[in-house]
């Protein structure tokens, strides 16, 4: 089989191919939205750093018709807010077991593996793998995360990896030169 050339270089065609029956992306959070640190102040308060490409991608994949879910171990209001703006519908937090997570929100959503792709960068991540046919590790993953992807992204958690995925299924949806909006 061939291979297809995206904006990030080339993906194997069978896996492009694959992207267009894609349902539902599901994203860990810290070391895929963000580059993993988190900033706590002294009066307990904690910040995080999304990149505004990410969030394009996303609210434009959610214009697609792909739906987005977030899954992640720990619970911030920083992400509620930051992931409400960009219209994920699905907002998982304080999951310490994602299999679990995932084996719930994939059934209540109907979907089997093949529409279904996650994204994680270190191991607590790896049980989205098992309901997902696509699985993508960000460039700075854990390498226990890279060896069971099929899928490593060009670009690092925190710095436009997100948008990468979200742009290469736009470009197998046929939608990424089609939309138009605000970054956020």
């Amino acid at each position: 089989m061939g291979h297809a050339v995206t904006f990030y270089g080339v993906i194997s065609e069978e896996r492009f191919e694959k992207l267009k029956s894609l349902k539902l992306l599901v994203c860990d959070i810290d070391g895929v939205f963000s580059d993993g640190r988190i900033y706590l102040g002294n009066d307990g308060e904690e910040l995080k750093a999304f990149h505004t490409r990410d969030g394009y991608g996303i609210k434009a994949l959610v214009n697609s018709g792909v739906d987005v879910a977030v899954i992640t171990g720990r619970d911030s209001k920083i992400v509620q807010n930051r992931m409400t703006a960009l219209n994920v519908k699905h907002i998982i937090q304080g999951q310490e077991n994602k299999a679990d997570a995932m084996a719930e929100l994939c059934a209540r959503l109907g979907l089997n593996p093949n529409q279904v792709a996650a994204i994680g960068d270190d191991m607590p991540d790896l049980g989205m793998y098992q309901y997902a046919d696509t699985k993508i590790a960000v460039k700075d993953a854990h390498p226990a995360v890279t060896r069971e992807a099929n899928w490593i992204t060009t670009k690092p958690g925190g710095f436009g990896a997100v948008r990468e995925v979200c742009d290469i299924v736009m470009q197998a949806l046929g939608t990424l030169d089609t939309l138009h909006g605000a970054s956020v």
